[in-house]
């Protein structure tokens, strides 16, 4: 390069890394199949730009069918579908397959070029004291060790979603598989603030300690619940922008530790595997909606 030319980039370059510093922290959003319930992929595929996401991540019966209809289509026309929709694959919630059964699935997953699978824990939990709480939850990190093994060899991560009825079900025990899984491989959590007291210190505090092991985040709070029929608008309060929690802390915690994972904006429909609203159109109309709530705090912080 000439001595001119060479003079006259040097602004530019001086400029680049503080426009790279500038570039805002934003969520990176995944559907979850579950949102539409039992509707066919066909449907569901066309709406997952439309609300925002980039990827989908697939659920089994008795909140969705669209798992099912992945073995039914087989790899190679659902990737094709995948690539019609502008779409790319997140991964797969698995809780009827429990942690200790995903060999299988943790090799789809990787075939589809998918990162994780969501279960839940395993192990005794109630009627216990903290201690022996603290020590099952223990043994269920070292139990998983081969587990988190072969999902890190094919680049996959197991989140374990802290869930009621569930070994992971108290704040303790999910700061204390947070511990334990820290430098492991293979497995992290997907935090779900639905399950957790809806304290949004607490709640921030969770995703600060949780830190480089959140493999996934439910933008999902608890409103007035999800375990009975209730009036559609108050069904609709676990969506962000509906219900009362405050979600700018924990924005600002998944900021502050630099969180570029999946969200899923997410409720639970009762019964389960029917669409959050009446039509594909109007389900995706709320996600959006609700991802404008978030994406209007983000843009504060």
């Amino acid at each position: 390069m000439k001595r001119r030319q060479f003079l006259q980039s040097l602004p530019a370059l001086a400029a680049a890394p503080a426009l790279a510093a500038e570039t805002p922290w934003k969520l990176e959003y995944m559907l979850a199949s579950s949102m539409y319930g039992s509707l066919p992929l066909a449907e569901i595929l066309p709406e997952v730009k439309k609300g925002g996401a980039t990827a989908i991540e697939l659920w089994p019966k008795k909140h969705g069918t669209q798992r099912e209809e992945l073995d039914t289509l087989g790899l190679e026309r659902f990737g094709a579908m995948l690539k019609e929709n502008d779409v790319r694959f997140g991964g797969t919630t698995r809780y009827d397959l429990g942690p200790f059964k995903l060999t299988d699935e943790i090799r789809l997953v990787k075939q589809l070029g998918g990162g994780f699978i969501v279960t839940g824990g395993a192990g005794e939990w109630k009627n216990i004291t903290p201690g022996q709480l603290k020590s099952n939850v223990r043994d269920f990190v070292e139990k998983m060790r081969p587990h988190a093994a072969l999902a890190a060899e094919n680049g996959v991560t197991i989140g374990i979603e802290n869930h009621i009825n569930n070994l992971i079900d108290t704040p303790d025990s999910l700061l204390w598989l947070a511990d334990e899984i820290r430098g492991m491989p293979g497995i992290g959590i997907a935090l779900a603030p639905y399950h957790l007291p809806q304290d949004t210190g607490l709640l921030a505090d969770m995703i600060t300690h949780i830190d480089r092991k959140m493999t996934l985040f439910y933008a999902w709070e608890h409103g007035m619940g999800c375990m009975k029929p209730l009036p559609k608008e108050q069904e609709l309060q676990q969506m962000p922008g509906r219900g009362k929690l405050d979600w700018k802390p924990l924005l600002q915690a998944l900021k502050g530790m630099k969180f570029n994972g999946p969200t899923e904006i997410f409720m639970h429909p009762t019964p389960r595997g029917i669409p959050i609203m009446p039509t594909a159109a109007e389900s995706t109309a709320e996600i959006v909606r609700a991802r404008n709530h978030l994406d209007k705090i983000a843009a504060t912080l």
